[in-house]
């Protein structure tokens, strides 16, 4: 493993990129950019920043590097931002890589920095190698808490490219598919009035029991009528997670808000679910007097799975000894599988010990990982032209 390597990644981590939905938190992630721009101008890439609209505490910005021409190629993709950080419950400084009993400790070493600059270190030991198709890195912004970078590529439909390789941690094992993720309001209006007598008004609590009668009624059905046994769990789920009514107890509540988490399978259209739970509701609540409010949270995440014939998915298990499977978190693959490419879910990292104090990257992964990049880039982007 190179000395470079570990500076790259020890710089990527003390360069905060913090993504929250609180602003005070939010930051921007154009200094992550600018030096991931830097590296790749250097290594020989066409470097490309272009600007994402995203409300936050700081400028942010996807970088789309390309090295090579011609028809399809491979992207491999990282996410610049982490999530926030538990102050006082880190063994160390979270913005420094800290090296610890065969790890390297710090914020967006497994979730996941790392894999950007192990790209990179990837691409550095392929650029003698003759080309038949483009390599591209892709660096985007805002992944954790809305994931307006992804969602900006799709729009400006970039980049180009057959298959892609996203580097979230998987521990080294191919991901072909996730369920969607929405998180959604369901919002009752009544009226208030004196709880001796409920006539007197119109209760949004004893409403929204009616409503989450008929949401979990509609849970069962979609838990009988569509089921993925290599997901787990293998069916949609609806996740009731909050709840807030009224002011007093002597008042007919005229107000309650439930917030839920909705995850469907790959192949669902998230949308039809919705609009199939809302009508649900309306007739549970009829002639209660209430009024309806109901949306999502933030834009949904889809379903994600790509086809077990594509050459990505192939190669993958060819290269790492496992078959493709599934993860239960959202990840920018669908916008990717949106843009024409092929996508997977490969890094090096773990699952378990992202979003949480002492995050870290075990040592021994990263080389695996560079050699595993090298036979893509070389299966996929080399060869005679």
């Amino acid at each position: 493993m190179s000395s470079r390597l570990l500076t790259q990644i020890g710089e990527l981590i003390a360069t905060p990129s913090v993504s929250s939905v609180r602003p005070e938190f939010d930051m921007g992630n154009r200094d992550v950019i600018d030096r991931l721009a830097t590296w790749l101008d250097d290594e020989g890439f066409a470097v490309e920043v272009m600007e994402v609209d995203a409300h936050g505490g700081g400028p942010k910005a996807n970088l789309i590097a390309t090295r090579g021409r011609g028809p399809g190629g491979l992207v491999l993709a990282g996410h610049t931002d982490t999530v926030p950080f538990d102050e006082g419950k880190w063994s160390s400084d979270p913005f420094r890589a800290t090296e610890r009993d065969g790890k390297l400790y710090g914020l967006g070493t497994s979730d996941m920095k790392s894999f950007l600059a192990i790209a990179i270190e990837a691409a550095r030991r392929t650029r003698d190698l003759p080309q038949h198709a483009p390599l591209t890195i892709l660096a985007t912004a805002d992944e954790e808490c809305g994931m307006s970078g992804a969602r900006a590529l799709l729009a400006a439909q970039k980049p180009g490219g057959s298959c892609a390789v996203i580097g979230e941690p998987t521990g080294l094992r191919p991901v072909r598919m996730h369920k969607g993720v929405s998180m959604e309001f369901l919002r009752l209006l009544g009226r208030s009035g004196h709880s001796s007598d409920p006539s007197l008004g119109a209760s949004a609590l004893e409403g929204m029991r009616r409503a989450m009668n008929a949401m979990v009624a509609v849970r069962e059905q979609l838990e009988a009528s569509h089921r993925r046994d290599d997901l787990k769990p293998p069916t949609t789920t609806m996740n009731l997670g909050n709840i807030h009514g009224g002011d007093n107890p002597n008042r007919i509540c005229a107000h309650c808000e439930l917030q839920f988490d909705l995850r469907v399978l790959p192949g669902m259209d998230d949308a039809i679910v919705r609009r199939d739970l809302h009508a649900a509701i309306r007739h549970a609540i009829a002639g209660l007097g209430l009024t309806m409010e109901a949306g999502p949270l933030h834009d949904p995440i889809p379903p994600f799975e790509t086809p077990a014939s594509a050459a990505i998915v192939r190669a993958a298990e060819e290269l790492t000894g496992h078959a493709a499977g599934a993860v239960s978190f959202g990840t920018e693959a669908p916008f990717l599988s949106k843009l024409g490419l092929d996508t997977i879910v490969l890094g090096p990292g773990d699952i378990d010990v992202a979003h949480q104090p002492d995050e870290f990257l075990a040592l021994d992964r990263i080389e695996p990982c560079i050699d595993l990049l090298t036979k893509l880039i070389a299966k996929l982007c080399g060869g005679p032209s």
